[in-house]
């Protein structure tokens, strides 16, 4: 018997590169656009019902309304009332997906209550849908990369609705897969990014891990992430920051000027934005640059995290909250150039599927406190941003700022 993707041990995220044609391209459009009117309008009947409440007197024609709205939820009703969602150029799956996508964005509102409830999703240059891979329980006893509605070879892969691409991506990766008993492919995302780049995303599972668990090495290390340079660790090491946005800063903001004095003359003939080829042409060069810095950075995080988890068996680093970072706009740009964020994600998946530990302390005290004494710093004594280098007045030992810091979330980690 088939199991569902949650029962597997193992999950895996594939992102691959398509290639598709003029035909694919239309199909991929109005599948995007269906799953988008679906989910804003799971959000109007939503919003709708929360209005009415819960009423004390129940008025009928509240009742049949109420009824009615909760009727008009199913994928029946919607296709009933809008026909243009049967066309045959529509994955049937991305309408179902969506619908799942707004269930789910209800369920992480309730979870994480800093979350905003769904929201309507406005049309942009991006485009996006998810569809689902099917196998016939009649006649697949173990699903593969090669034996479902997704079907792989080496240089194509065949999606649901839209046939045989070409697709770029890890050969390695890929090639491990082949090689595995049991691999199955959960939910796929076709995307579109603002540069007119396709991307196809594939969930998998399996009972085999994807990836090989990494040798123990017995080393402990904390790490201290800082604007000064990206980290300092426990054990001296100091990590500089690339500062890839800072560097396409200059160039960056003269096409952004170009593209908005190409967006008022547009505007100035009353031509659609859409028409206008040389505003087009702007703003996929501006999105490219974005793309370039994007990319930069997280080809450094991923080779950082990488090498941390592979050569520690512990890593220990300060919790941060970022959200509540950028506050300080002095600071703002410096701190979401550095991607903290995304770096404490990448380790602590990496962590689980290199089978290491890495663990997050409160960095409270850390930058103030003397790794050797204990002794805190407080009132005037108290380090500013400015202060790099220290010493300590109680026991009179010199500190770097940063390694110290380092070595006290390092102390706070093999507490916890």
């Amino acid at each position: 018997m088939l199991k569902k993707t949650a029962e597997y041990k193992y999950h895996y995220g594939l992102k691959v590169r398509i290639y598709p044609n003029t035909r694919q391209k239309q199909i991929i459009t109005a599948s995007s656009n269906a799953s988008r009117f679906v989910y804003n309008e799971m959000v109007a009947i939503g919003k709708e019902i929360y209005r009415f409440g819960k009423p004390t007197i129940y008025i009928k024609v509240v009742e049949d309304r109420l009824t009615q709205l909760k009727e008009q939820r199913s994928s029946v009703a919607l296709k009933d009332k809008f026909p243009w969602l049967r066309d045959k150029n529509i994955d049937t799956m991305a309408i179902e997906n969506a619908k799942q996508s707004y269930r789910k964005a209800w369920n992480m509102y309730r979870k994480v209550y800093h979350i905003a409830p769904p929201n309507f999703h406005k049309k942009g240059y991006e485009e996006k849908y998810q569809t689902s891979e099917h196998y016939d329980k009649k006649k697949i006893d173990i699903p593969t990369m090669s034996n479902g509605r997704c079907r792989f070879s080496k240089k194509h892969v065949r999606l649901p609705m839209l046939g045989k691409i070409r697709y770029k991506g890890s050969e390695r990766m890929i090639d491990k897969l082949f090689s595995m008993l049991e691999v199955r492919i959960g939910t796929i995302t076709i995307t579109k990014d603002s540069c007119g780049d396709y991307y196809a995303s594939f969930q998998l599972a399996s009972d085999q891990p994807f990836v090989t668990k990494a040798q123990k090495t017995g080393s402990k290390v904390g790490i201290d992430l800082n604007i000064e340079n990206f980290y300092a660790d426990s054990n001296g090491k100091i990590v500089d920051n690339p500062h890839y946005y800072r560097k396409a800063k200059k160039r960056l903001a003269k096409a952004q000027r170009k593209l908005g004095k190409r967006c008022a003359r547009a505007k100035k003939e009353h031509r659609a934005l859409h028409k206008a080829k040389n505003y087009q042409k702007q703003r996929i060069l501006v999105a490219e640059i974005q793309k370039k810095i994007m990319n930069r950075r997280k080809n450094f995080l991923h080779y950082l995290t990488t090498t941390l988890i592979k050569n520690h068996d512990l890593v220990v680093a300060e919790e941060l909250r970022s959200k509540n970072m950028m506050k300080n706009h002095a600071l703002a740009s410096s701190i979401q150039d550095n991607g903290w964020r995304t770096f404490l994600s990448m380790m602590k998946y990496k962590a689980e599927m290199y089978g290491k530990d890495f663990r997050t302390v409160n960095p409270k005290n850390t930058t103030q406190t003397c790794h050797c004494c204990g002794h805190i710093m407080k009132g005037e004594q108290k380090l500013t941003l400015k202060d790099r280098e220290w010493f300590c007045p109680a026991c009179g030992v010199h500190h770097i700022r940063d390694i110290n810091a380092a070595r006290n979330i390092l102390d706070k980690g093999l507490v916890s």
